[in-house]
């Protein structure tokens, strides 16, 4: 193992590994922190964050979202992301599982969350990084912003079926 670079929130390395069938090859592994993402639902409308992201260039519609930080868990990120990216708190939280964002290159692993019962939160306070607006849409649209290409993130699209079952 090699190691490349080493941030504040991810590593990548150079790394030797042999293939099930026996081949040697010499591959580039990035170790991102795990993260959250979460589904905040209110009724039949939920909210979810238009956000630029610079790697793209664009604002993209997609569900709040945030790494966890070191030694804390996945339950414990989710409540703080939902504050710090909407401005609610949620009464209850359930896991939903998670997702290998993009196994071919990264052990990236993202824990999706729903939350219900919103309720406005006192503690709120965006990163000043982000560029992000807090959008209201109706769950039953969700679907079909999925398939005209209005919602293409990755996470946001696992989250909402893992949620709804569509």
């Amino acid at each position: 193992m090699t190691e490349i670079f080493r941030g504040r929130r991810l590593w990548i390395e150079t790394k030797k590994i042999r293939l099930p069938t026996g081949v040697e090859r010499e591959k580039v592994i990035v170790h991102p922190s795990n993260a959250v993402a979460i589904f905040p639902v209110d009724g039949d409308r939920c909210k979810l964050l238009k956000q630029y992201r610079y790697a793209i260039d664009q604002y993209i519609i997609e569900a709040p979202a945030g790494t966890m930080e070191q030694g804390e868990e996945p339950l414990a990120t989710a409540g703080r992301e939902l504050i710090e990216e909407t401005g609610f708190t949620a009464k209850t939280i359930e896991p939903k599982g998670f997702i290998y964002t993009t196994p071919g290159f990264t052990d990236e692993k993202i824990f999706l969350f729903e939350a219900r019962g919103l309720s406005p939160s006192q503690q709120y306070g965006k990163d000043e990084d982000e560029v992000i607006e807090v959008i209201d849409v109706a769950v039953k649209y969700l679907p079909e912003m999925i398939r005209d290409g209005r919602i293409v993130d990755g996470k946001t699209i696992c989250l909402i079926q893992r949620c709804l079952g569509c």
